[in-house]
């Protein structure tokens, strides 16, 4: 079996021979929220299904597609559609396109997903800035042999998100007057959504808002020194007094409908940089 650091070079080489384009930035697109692909100049697009190595997104609002194009005057890659721990895949696994996205050239990772809100001060539709985040995943994308030419095998997390761009990101939004919270992510496995004492628990853990998404992608991206920016939509609570019965297709809901505002002020973030 090839080791993984042959499969990342054999997934880049394969999309590097297919595509003369090298990206700037990289997105991840979460769940009811691959809209933004619609900003973007596209120049090229491949389907999971056709890159050697790249898992298959199973997931309803996870449409598979690598789409390469121009947003806000740079050059991006953009996931439309990620992977997650309760597909089934191994950390690395899920993993696996942030590694390819930094060895095709991506200096910057900006990362979305949809997230219930324990901050009681958050409103459903919010757009949460993360400022940092708590793993209460049982695994590590970075466990197991480490690869010096990916990064350190005890990489710092002091600064997981980019303390410049959430400064960015505040300002922006600031002026195109798009109210934001800022905030703590904590992710857990899922599928399952929290039972309210679960969510009480990720309060008095430290968190704002919890998701199922983003903490492992980020790990990866930081041990590899790439810089994260990454927004949470709050697409339903988990306060108490607040909770109901959530979907699926609830969430997608509030997702696309708080999108537009996600977009604009990652447009324009990645404008200035």
């Amino acid at each position: 079996m090839l080791q993984m650091l042959e499969k990342i070079k054999e997934t880049t080489e394969f999309i590097q021979k297919n595509i003369s384009f090298k990206p700037e930035i990289g997105i991840i697109l979460g769940t009811g929220l691959g809209g933004l692909v619609n900003e973007i100049d596209i120049k090229h697009t491949m389907s999971y299904e056709t890159i050697p190595n790249f898992p298959i997104s199973t997931v309803e609002g996870h449409s598979g597609k690598l789409i390469f194009g121009i947003l806000g005057g740079k050059k991006v890659i953009a996931m439309q559609g990620r992977f997650h721990f309760y597909e089934g895949y191994t950390m690395q696994e899920l993993t696996f396109p942030v590694r390819v996205m930094k060895f095709l050239g991506i200096e910057r990772l900006f990362v979305s997903n949809a997230s219930g809100g324990v901050n009681p001060g958050f409103e459903i539709g919010d757009l949460m800035i993360i400022t940092d985040h708590i793993n209460l995943l049982p695994d590590n994308p970075l466990m197991g042999k480490n690869y010096p030419e990916l990064g350190p095998r005890f990489p710092d997390m002091s600064e997981a998100y980019d303390k410049a761009m959430i400064q960015k990101g505040i300002e922006i939004a600031e002026k195109l007057n798009i109210k934001y919270q800022m905030g703590v992510y904590a992710a857990v496995t899922g599928p399952c959504f929290e039972t309210p004492a679960e969510y009480l628990r990720m309060r008095n853990t430290g968190g704002d808002a919890v998701g199922m998404s983003t903490v492992p992608e980020v790990i990866v991206a930081r041990h590899m020194s790439v810089p994260c920016f990454a927004i949470s939509i709050i697409t339903d609570l988990g306060v108490p007094g607040k909770i109901v019965e959530v979907s699926h297709e609830e969430v997608i809901k509030v997702a696309n409908e708080a999108e537009k505002k996600m977009t604009l002020l990652m447009k324009e973030l990645i404008s200035s940089l």
